[in-house]
């Protein structure tokens, strides 16, 4: 699993939460770096929308391209984003702050279709 925010902070909380439920999460401060590593060996990515460079809906179309199957989660902060249609299409979307829980869950469920 993969964690891709420009937000260091965020990295580390989400590292934490994740893990704290058994999860081994990467994570990675730009979408260039998570696609320099690769894709291969994700089973989840859960990226920011407004991200300088690359952002979170290219990022999460170029990774579909390559792997369909993946589940990929997106999350921001910019409310103005969260109620744009491209937000809205997307198989998981989280607006920050969100509830842990319900992360945990959506997580769960989409890795264990």
């Amino acid at each position: 699993m993969a964690i891709v925010d420009d937000d260091p902070r965020l990295l580390e909380s989400m590292g934490d939460l994740l893990e704290s439920a058994g999860y081994v999460a990467r994570s990675f401060s730009s979408a260039g770096s998570l696609l320099v590593n690769g894709l291969s060996d994700l089973d989840l990515l859960i990226t920011d929308i407004g991200m300088p460079g690359i952002d979170g809906f290219e990022l999460r179309d170029l990774v579909l391209k390559s792997r369909p199957e993946l589940p990929v989660f997106l999350i921001t902060g910019r409310h103005e984003i969260a109620d744009q249609g491209r937000a809205q299409g997307a198989g998981g979307f989280f607006r920050k702050p969100f509830d842990a829980q319900a992360l945990l869950t959506a997580i769960a469920n989409a890795l264990h279709k």
